[in-house]
């Protein structure tokens, strides 16, 4: 490990697969560290993970780091959004986790919407409009089919809330985090008493909202954490917003991440409120707001269509007139909850390589619908297209998303961004510096910048037809409660 020029942080990102810690100089942004621990999540219509493993996980990622682990003066952690974790008067877990795909609660978000005030109501008042991804929902689920378990709860958490909660001994979350939930109130950044009475949810049960740049506590001396007791702990964040941190954003910078969900979203100076729900009205960590629009499936079904197929992931053949609809776990832009894959089009001279460019162009298609919405008017037209997240490496999703948007698309160099912007807020903590001006300075988004391309609007034009037509049988789809 080379001499850092700064004192060093953490920065973890726990994703629905795995944990990844990330020692970084504060001073060059230098990763002088870093681990890697996977998760075990349940497969079928359930989506739970033991939030006890992310700990195991935590743990043994920050063991990877070394020594500099326990060097480090601050820590923070970024999570995945949405999940429901329920704690019992011991601080241990109720039950498994409900993550954010998990999608059994879509009769609780039909029902909410209809019977509190509508989708406009709901998007004026939390930037939302209740969907199965969020937490709301999972509680009105919890409450309904689980009667006990919610009885039990003496302390409501979101995934990143509970790992920061065992770093300090305290039960606190961001505004990033917090506007993913469906009871936090936008307007005045507060959780909504009318909201939670409705779903009966005691707002003694919910963390306490701690303002960006405030410190949420200190580490606790434990003996298995390789932190030293002590070590500053910065509010975290939920994935999306650590990864706009991570990026530096400035307003109107479009990103379009691909991960096992698929995202994209822009940092705004206006609060969002979007009555169709395409576009959900997170918060920032900063103060500013992130208008984000999120597909269930992204890379896990590409990569699953090409398994079937027997093919490389790579494997892709142009020329197709065929139109695959990855809904694989349902889907949620469109709002389809209880949607299954749908393919139209095949012909006898249809290839394995053109199925799969299929698989591609439909995830993509979902994303940049949405792309528009997302955008408001700080936004540079001009402005390449920030591609991330794991499938921003492949060639296959580069060259779909470049033919499909007519946009520029960069590549930033950077890993690990949500790590990253999770470590850029515990640096911001030691220079009082905005943490995407830490990242700015970090120069994270450094990477190639693909010119753009005739954009395929017949490509679009025939995917759009067949999401219209096929409308009535996708919202069928396939009973998964």
């Amino acid at each position: 490990m080379s001499a850092a020029e700064g004192p060093l942080v953490v920065g973890v990102d726990s994703s629905t697969q795995s944990t990844k810690a990330l020692v970084v100089d504060a001073a060059t942004g230098q990763v002088v560290a870093s681990g890697h621990a996977p998760h075990t999540v349940s497969s079928g219509s359930r989506r739970e993970s033991d939030p006890r493993r992310w700990w195991d996980a935590l743990c043994e990622a920050l063991r990877q780091c070394g020594d500099a682990a326990h060097e480090a003066a601050a820590v923070s952690i970024g999570g995945q959004q949405h999940g429901l974790v329920t704690l019992d008067d011991r601080g241990e877990p109720v039950r498994p986790a409900l993550l954010w795909n998990d999608v059994r609660s879509a009769p609780q978000a039909r029902r909410l919407t209809e019977e509190l005030g509508g989708a406009k109501f709901w998007a004026e008042r939390t930037g939302l409009v209740p969907a199965a991804s969020f937490t709301v929902t999972k509680w009105a689920w919890l409450a309904e089919n689980e009667p006990e378990a919610a009885r039990a709860t003496k302390a409501v958490r979101l995934p990143h809330d509970y790992l920061t909660e065992r770093l300090t001994g305290l039960g606190t979350t961001d505004r990033g985090d917090a506007s993913g939930t469906g009871w936090w109130a936008s307007g005045t950044e507060a959780y909504d008493e009318e909201i939670l009475a409705r779903v009966e949810l005691d707002p003694a049960l919910l963390p306490r909202v701690v303002r960006p740049g405030e410190v949420a506590g200190t580490v606790r001396g434990r003996h298995d954490l390789p932190l030293a007791e002590g070590t500053l702990v910065a509010p975290g964040t939920g994935d999306n917003a650590a990864a706009a941190l991570g990026l530096g954003l400035r307003p109107g910078m479009p990103v379009m991440s691909l991960g096992t969900s698929g995202t994209v979203y822009a940092v705004s100076r206006h609060r969002p409120a979007d009555p169709s729900g395409t576009v959900a009205g997170f918060a920032d960590a900063r103060g500013d707001w992130l208008p984000l629009a999120c597909t269930l499936n992204c890379t896990l079904a590409v990569d699953r269509v090409a398994a079937l197929l027997g093919l490389d992931r790579e494997a892709v053949e142009p020329g197709t007139s065929v139109t695959l609809l990855p809904y694989l776990d349902g889907e949620r832009t469109p709002n389809l909850p209880h949607a299954s894959g749908l393919l139209h089009g095949l012909r006898h001279d249809t290839t394995a390589g053109q199925l799969l460019q299929a698989a591609y162009d439909g995830a993509v298609h979902s994303l940049l619908g949405a792309l528009d919405l997302v955008l408001d008017e700080d936004a540079d037209p001009s402005a390449p297209l920030l591609l991330i997240g794991g499938g921003a490496r492949g060639r296959a999703w580069q060259e779909t998303v470049r033919r499909l948007s007519g946009r520029p698309v960069q590549i930033p160099e950077a890993r690990e961004l949500v790590a990253l912007g999770a470590a850029a807020q515990a640096a911001g903590l030691l220079t009082g510096e905005d943490p995407a001006a830490v990242a700015r300075r970090w120069n994270t988004t450094a990477g190639p910048v693909l010119d753009a391309v005739e954009r395929d609007e017949a490509a679009l034009a025939r995917i759009a037809g067949v999401v219209s037509d096929a409308a009535p049988l996708l919202e069928r789809g396939t009973d998964t409660q």
